[in-house]
């Protein structure tokens, strides 16, 4: 099992950044993939992007593709997720996940069921 802790979350203007970090303990983290989900109240948890263990493959949902950027530095056990141009309905509690297994070295997980350890999430509030 991995634990995983965000940070990084907060209030800002709609058009604002900010950049969440979610560190990794308890297992090698760089053999597994990981991601960021996100959830707004009333609605279901949401896939947002994922990263492969190698960190050369990336998946992004429609909704952030060309404003956040998911990156990971293995050396620090630690993914990040820059969130640029901002809007109101990025708002939600984000959550960092680790996958089930490795897989191979290109594969980028996005469903719930590929992941199977969890942060405990972090505030993001944007206002407009």
């Amino acid at each position: 099992q991995v634990q995983l802790v965000e940070s990084g979350g907060g209030l800002v203007q709609a058009g604002g950044s900010l950049r969440l970090s979610c560190a990794a303990s308890g297992r090698t983290f760089s053999s597994y993939a990981m991601g960021w989900f996100r959830q707004a109240p009333g609605k279901e948890r949401e896939f947002v992007a994922a990263i492969s263990w190698s960190g050369a493959f990336t998946y992004y949902a429609g909704s952030v593709k060309g404003r956040f950027t998911i990156s990971r530095d293995n050396a620090k056990n630690t993914v990040y997720l820059q969130m640029n141009s901002l809007k109101p309905e990025d708002t939600a509690v984000y959550y960092c996940a680790a996958s089930r297994s490795g897989g191979n070295y290109y594969w980028v997980p996005r469903a719930l069921a590929d992941f199977g350890s969890w942060g405990q999430g972090t505030q993001v509030t944007v206002s407009s």
